[in-house]
């Protein structure tokens, strides 16, 4: 039996103690969080974390590394975040349709108005234990795991 997908991508771009953030305009997930999209169909996932980078903060990164992944099943589809981090750049950072972009040190993101459990997904990016942030029903109510 096979399950319907959807596939999109985050990355931490990070320089010494700072990385790129973005305050997301959306209404299904609005605040800080790091910046990323969907992949299109064919396209492969690091080509697809490479071009909405560039799309929403007009950097260009390269050798982006997979860290992670966040996942979960609704409507009868899995959902399915790849994690990426890199600190390998160059270009102008830009702010776009998509929200304002800029660069913050790691150490303040709590304090910051970020993105629904976006504390937690930064554990994933950083931790070498953690690469797994599983979301899952339980009596109708939504928690998650950090594996």
């Amino acid at each position: 039996m096979f399950e319907k997908v959807e596939f999109t991508n985050m990355c931490m771009i990070y320089d010494g103690t700072k990385v790129v953030v973005i305050d997301r305009k959306s209404h299904d997930w609005p605040g800080i969080t790091f910046p990323g999209g969907h992949v299109e169909i064919a396209e492969s996932f690091s080509d697809a974390v490479i071009r909405e980078i560039k799309e929403e903060t007009g950097l260009d990164i390269y050798s982006p590394q997979l860290c992670g992944i966040k996942n979960w099943y609704e409507d009868n589809c899995r959902y399915a975040v790849l994690f990426y981090k890199t600190d390998h750049f160059v270009g102008t950072l830009q702010s776009s349709d998509e929200g304002e972009v800029w660069w913050e040190e790691i150490e303040n993101l709590p304090s910051l108005n970020l993105s629904l459990d976006m504390v937690d997904m930064i554990k994933v990016f950083q931790e070498d234990g953690l690469s797994e942030f599983f979301y899952y029903q339980n009596d109708g109510e939504w928690s998650y795991l950090l594996k």
